[in-house]
């Protein structure tokens, strides 16, 4: 599907709610062929709901905004039809399909990209030969992918298999929602190079991670930091590597102090507050003793 064209995926100003909350709060980012952009941020800052959003997961409200894929309001589609476009999303937890192969599954999709209403004999028998040659290049026996799809494998060996469809379909745009979680040093190796090359072939990538180690082989073009639902940050490759070493406190309010507060007027005092109960009376105290000086 990449071609040699040049496609975009263009999001402006968006805001998206679930459950009555505000996540996201006017997200602009711009992923165009060939183009590493990586999202970092805390936990809860909106990184997976950005995904969600963008591929149509129910459960999130769009309270504005805009998505467009080459000039396509993608808002408007399904999310088969956002896949059908040319959009992938990678998922952060993989889902398991009982009865539903990889080539079955992949091949539906090509056919169905071609105008196809169900895939031909050698339709499937070609899809089957991608997927087996994709899985050998990230370390997946032929036997895992013929299995029904995610179906009994491990976290990283799942994520292995998403970066096999990705290589399959070659969409035009990747989500990737943290594809370094569950793998190993030496299959993250192997997908983060697989997923260079497509992108050198024309894929966009927005990958979302929490942590560098995966931007150490998927170079990014660009880093943009969120938090709270905005992209607060952006820079190059240098904004990742300012991030392994500061964390994201630079970008989190501060935390404000919490004195000690004393009330001339009486003997009240948040420190005897957060104490706990006071001491019971002294019944030998000095009723005329000025109550000040216990403080010292």
């Amino acid at each position: 599907m990449n071609g040699n064209s040049t496609h975009t995926l263009r999001i402006e100003g968006l805001c998206a709610s679930a459950g009555g909350q505000d996540i996201l709060q006017g997200v602009n980012l711009e992923v165009s062929s060939g183009r590493v952009h990586a999202v970092m941020g805390p936990n809860g800052s909106g990184k997976s709901t950005l995904a969600h959003v963008v591929m149509g997961r129910p459960g999130y409200e769009v309270t504005g905004g805009s998505v467009t894929l080459d000039g396509v309001d993608v808002l408007s589609l399904a999310p088969w039809e956002r896949a059908q476009a040319g959009l992938f999303l990678a998922m952060q937890h993989p889902t398991e399909v009982p009865g539903v192969s990889a080539a079955q599954a992949l091949a539906e999709a090509l056919a169905l990209r071609a105008g196809d209403d169900i895939p031909s004999v050698e339709q499937l028998e070609r899809t089957r030969g991608l997927l087996e040659a994709e899985a050998a290049a990230v370390g997946l026996t032929a036997e895992l992918v013929a299995r029904p799809l995610n179906v009994d494998m491990s976290g990283g060996e799942k994520k292995r298999n998403e970066t096999v469809q990705l290589a399959v379909l070659q969409p035009r745009i990747a989500i990737l929602d943290e594809i370094d979680s569950g793998l190993d040093i030496d299959a993250l190796r192997a997908c983060a190079n697989r997923i260079e090359a497509l992108t050198e072939a024309g894929l966009g990538v927005l990958a979302i991670t929490h942590f560098t180690r995966v931007l150490e082989y998927l170079r990014p073009d660009e880093v943009h930091v969120i938090v709270d639902g905005r992209i607060v940050d952006s820079g190059g490759p240098e904004l990742a590597d300012a991030l392994e070493e500061d964390g994201y406190a630079p970008y989190l309010p501060e935390e404000p102090d919490v004195g000690v507060a004393v009330s001339i007027g009486g003997i009240g005092s948040s420190l005897a507050a957060e104490a706990g109960p006071s001491p019971a009376e002294d019944p030998f105290a000095d009723p005329w003793a000025d109550p000040l000086d216990e403080l010292g």
